[in-house]
């Protein structure tokens, strides 16, 4: 109950202290070159997140459109390798008994094959989508910067008109 009680007092005083805070200066009168720089540095930057936003939307549908074309090549590459791995087991069922070890080695070597090749195009449809994701994290970090050095330079553009 003391911890309690030391915990509400200490928090009232806290308040008290965080309430007292000094009055803001008097507004000094905008004037209408000020107004204006205003005005104007809205609609820079207005337009400039709205460049970043677009910037942003075409990065990701790229990105999303290389992830579905690499998620297609794998499944095709795949799809590729167990059709290959089926014709060869086809051939050793058909195969006669005195070749059936050979055509046996034959078609283990031929599914190792197939299945490197599915792995091999995997890897690469994969590097694809990481390529993808890294240039559209650079445009968007591009088209951040730009913004942000948009917004810096209409607040620069409205100390100055407030300093004239």
């Amino acid at each position: 109950m003391n911890k309690l009680l030391a915990t509400l007092i200490a928090s009232l005083f806290a308040t008290a202290a965080f309430a007292q805070t000094p009055a803001p200066a008097a507004a000094t009168p905008a004037t209408p070159a000020v107004v204006k720089a205003e005005a104007k540095a809205d609609k820079a930057t207005s337009k400039a997140v709205a460049a970043e936003a677009k910037t942003d939307a075409k990065a990701d549908a790229k990105v999303e459109k290389t992830e579905v074309k690499a998620a297609e090549t794998k499944t095709k590459a795949h799809h590729k390798a167990a059709q290959t791995k089926m014709e060869a087991s086809a051939k050793v069922a058909g195969a006669d008994t005195e070749d059936k070890a050979k055509t046996e080695a034959k078609a283990d070597k031929t599914a190792a094959k197939a299945d490197e090749k599915a792995e091999k195009t995997a890897i690469k449809a994969n590097a694809k989508v990481a390529k993808a994701k890294v240039e559209a994290n650079a445009d968007k970090a591009k088209a951040k910067a730009e913004t942000d050095a948009t917004a810096a330079k209409a607040q620069a553009d409205v100390k100055a008109a407030a300093a004239k």
